[in-house]
């Protein structure tokens, strides 16, 4: 049941991120991928920086897991 949460949380971030950034490539399967990445680096960079944490369900941890996936497909841009 948590992975399933986890999932829905990754599709959430990933479909938020996709509209702030303006993205073309809408899609379930990507947003899950990348709200999931995307929490995941947004959670390493504020562990390094001790601002917060992805592990619960907060919105502090919704913010981070979202700006990590603006970030990552700012990254994707770039690339």
């Amino acid at each position: 049941m948590n992975i399933l949460i986890w999932i829905i949380f990754g599709a959430i971030v990933g479909w938020l991120a996709s509209i702030i950034m303006k993205s073309n490539k809408r899609g379930l399967l990507r947003n899950i991928i990348v709200g999931l990445l995307g929490s995941a680096l947004g959670g390493w960079i504020a562990s390094i920086f001790n601002i917060g944490s992805v592990n619960t369900f907060t919105f502090e941890g919704f913010a981070i897991a979202t700006g990590g996936a603006i970030l990552l497909i700012w990254l994707l841009r770039k690339l």
